[in-house]
């Protein structure tokens, strides 16, 4: 067993000579920390550790081991949530809460007689998990990563599908019929991802290339080879078919109609090489839009990402951490036709650390979503942090770091982490792992704060019944419009959230709420007052033979309407009423759930007016760049071409 800085084959990381003095990096630090217009970690602490209560260290449930990705699934399709944990140097996990006892037990004993037993894979160096429905009976197959004896390249020891087949889960890569399926390539996050729509799911494998050996992957169901009734499900390898078979340092993935209105796309970010953002193109095959888009930050080294909507305005934004690089996070804007990310990273959450799992969540239910960056302890102390990104009308969110209280973990060799409901009260819980070098157990935590806030969670399903990964549920309400969620089918870094769409609510109250799952279908439903503070289960659109679907009248919240079709959509107040700006400014400009005005200000091709309409800016869209966590140090330190580089590479050194 490799140990320590050996860990799967790694070498002693490589430090390059940087033309940036220590002194200078050490002021340019000590400005970062007292930089002006942050918010400063003044608040409550956040979180309270409750694992000696809920998941004391033990040998069977909570062993002290490397452990590395965290999923949530139903595993024994009681309606309840357990969550999968990846062994590195012991056996995997599956922890189901016990409400009798009010604790987490695991339910992959030590017992062969058990059907949970295959689960536990002694023999395998996990890392990376996943779980959905490859072939379409309504139940989540578990598929784990794992990198034996190998950083990168080709692995000693396969990966593993699990299926729940003959009363007992078992991996059908072994099957006769995958055995040139089986990847042996050594990787790191895996995902789901529903490329056509059907209801059926890919895994996407996200490999650590060496030269040409190890591409990424994509297996899904050969459905004219398979017969699921019978226990037989022949795999195939598609990634070439669909246009994602490259090669990279592959590192975090996260799935979902990121750029697509319904269609699932994929955003993988890298290390020693660009980001990917393939595009669905509506038949399952994807291209790279990275670089006309602003997300390929070729000199950093990617590990945990999100996807949420920060600003509110319908649109999905990306959220990621940079190895010991700046932290981004990326608004998705569009002008004149094109799509653009800006990265509107502030000093502080952009600080670079050896951060592992990104997690995005309304944690304390107060409406505003929080982002918790789980780092490993390396070389030193360092310490988790937590961010909440506040939504302000005509302008970027304000970022303001929070207190993560026990969930700070300085000396944490955090791996990966996952949120989770697990005891039902509508907050979420938040769950930690640790290993690579140093064996740690499991933490576990409960929120202190937002106890008095309402919510609501959304589990939309499958045509088959199983958790639509992948799916958008949008939750309009009276007073604050839509929220946005994207149904997780593998984020952070290794791991995948539970499949719900979780709203925090704070006071407000929701009026109606859309689904759309990825082949285009949708449900709109109004929310009533006594379905707040619930779990709703949102079952896929059957089409009726004969019959019209009946269109019932929605309350869809300020600055929103019913359209014919039955979805609510954003009102276009401009056109409504014509003269709603004042005519100190006359111009009125649409926004999702709203408008504002401004002064009539005429500006030359690729620039627009600013928000109020005094002076012309350039349009990043039009441009294709913005001012960014990225280059905030320009005004700082003398500016070369080779900085970007310089600061990926002075920082960066590998681990898993």
């Amino acid at each position: 067993m490799l140990r320590g800085g050996q860990l799967a084959g790694m070498e002693l990381p490589w430090h390059p000579t940087c033309p940036v003095p220590r002194l200078r990096w050490l002021l340019l630090w000590s400005l970062v920390l007292a930089w002006p217009g942050e918010g400063s970690q003044r608040s409550e602490p956040m979180f309270t550790a409750v694992t000696d209560r809920i998941l004391p260290p033990d040998y069977d449930s909570n062993p002290t081991q490397l452990n590395y990705g965290v999923a949530v699934t139903d595993v024994d399709q009681d309606g309840d949530f357990e969550i999968v944990v990846a062994g590195y140097n012991g056996p995997n996990l599956v922890l189901k809460y016990d409400k009798v006892r009010g604790r987490l037990v695991n339910l992959a004993v030590n017992e062969r007689s058990s059907p949970y037993y295959a689960l536990r894979d002694r023999q395998g160096n996990a890392i990376g998990v996943t779980a959905c429905d490859i072939d379409g009976d309504g139940r989540e197959e578990i598929y784990f990563l794992n990198t034996n004896n190998a950083f990168s390249g080709v692995a000693t020891y396969t990966d593993k599908l699990f299926k729940f087949r003959s009363g007992r889960w078992e991996d059908i890569l072994s099957d006769e019929v995958n055995r040139g399926v089986a990847s042996r390539f050594a990787g790191r996050s895996v995902a789901c991802v529903d490329r056509t729509g059907s209801g059926r799911y890919a895994i996407y494998i996200a490999n650590y290339a060496n030269g040409r050996v190890g591409p990424h992957a994509l297996i899904e169901m050969d459905t004219a080879a398979s017969d699921p009734e019978r226990g037989i499900v022949a795999l195939n390898d598609v990634a070439a078919e669909a246009g994602v078979n490259k090669f990279t340092g592959g590192r975090g993935v996260v799935v979902g109609p990121i750029l697509s209105e319904a269609a699932s796309d994929i955003f993988c970010d890298n290390e020693n090489g660009a980001n990917f953002l393939f595009q669905n193109q509506g038949d399952g095959t994807f291209i790279d839009v990275a670089p006309s888009t602003g997300l390929d930050d070729p000199y950093q080294h990617g590990r945990g990402v999100a996807v949420a909507d920060f600003n509110r305005d319908g649109k999905v934004d990306i959220i990621y951490g940079n190895w010991n690089g700046p932290h981004r996070l990326y608004l998705q804007m569009t002008a004149g036709g094109r799509t653009r990310f800006r990265d509107i990273a502030t000093p502080k959450l952009s600080m670079p650390s050896p951060v592992r799992t990104v997690i995005a969540a309304d944690f304390d239910n107060d409406q505003e979503l929080e982002v918790f960056f789980n780092n490993i302890a390396y070389r030193g102390s360092s310490a988790n942090r937590l961010f909440r990104v506040t939504r302000r009308e005509h302008a970027d969110p304000a970022i303001e770091e929070l207190n993560p209280g026990d969930a700070t973990e300085p000396e944490g060799r955090g791996t990966g982490g996952a949120v989770v409901d697990f005891d039902g009260d509508g907050r979420l819980d938040l769950i930690l792992s640790h290993g690579e070098s140093m064996a740690q157990p499991l933490s576990v935590f409960k929120v202190n704060e937002g106890a008095g806030n309402n919510w609501l969670r959304v589990i939309p399903r499958t045509r088959f019944g199983a958790f639509a990964r992948g799916a958008k549920v949008v939750l309009f309400t009276r007073y604050s419009g839509a929220h946005l969620r994207i149904i997780d089918g593998g984020s952070g870094y290794l791991c995948e959230m539970e499949p719900v769409a979780h709203f925090g609510l704070g006071q407000d109250e929701p009026s109606s709420l859309e689904v759309t799952w990825p082949d285009g279908k949708f449900v709109s439903r109004a929310v009533v007052n006594t379905e707040t503070n619930s779990v709703l289960e949102i079952p896929y659109p059957q089409d009726t033979p004969g019959s019209s679907p009946v269109m019932l009248p929605l309350e869809c919240g300020q600055g929103f309407s019913q359209h014919e079709n039955g979805r609510c959509v954003d009102m276009d107040e401009c056109a409504e009423f014509p003269f709603v700006c004042p005519r100190g400014r006359p111009v009125c400009i649409n926004t999702y759930g709203g408008y504002r005005c401004r002064s009539n200000k005429r500006c030359s091709r690729g620039f627009e007016p600013n928000e109020d309409g005094t002076a012309c800016v350039a349009q990043v869209a039009f441009f294709g760049g913005y001012p960014s966590s990225g280059s905030w140090l320009g005004p700082i330190l003398p500016s070369t071409p080779l900085l970007p580089l310089c600061l990926g590479l002075c920082f960066h050194s590998y681990a898993l």
